[in-house]
């Protein structure tokens, strides 16, 4: 299966979170800070929204909880 992330393309497997996706595909941040430094996911359990993407036009989803789905469209999201 795969999606994008930011326009590029990602191959996942079934049953695996996006952060685990993005993270094994090398993503080196999922979001960004208020100074457009990259974030990488934190806890992984879902408290601490440094994971938070935009997915098929949805805001601050929580990427560690989040299973794959094939053909998603993911976007970084920015913390404004």
């Amino acid at each position: 299966m795969s999606f994008s992330f930011n326009g590029q393309p990602v191959a996942a497997h079934a049953g695996e979170t996006l952060a685990a996706a993005l993270m094994a595909h090398g993503v080196e941040g999922v979001s960004l800070t208020r100074d457009g430094e990259p974030r990488q996911p934190l806890c992984n359990m879902g408290t601490c929204f440094d994971c938070a993407v935009t997915v098929d036009g949805r805001s601050l989803v929580r990427s560690c909880l989040t299973p794959v789905e094939d053909g998603m469209e993911v976007h970084s999201w920015q913390n404004h």
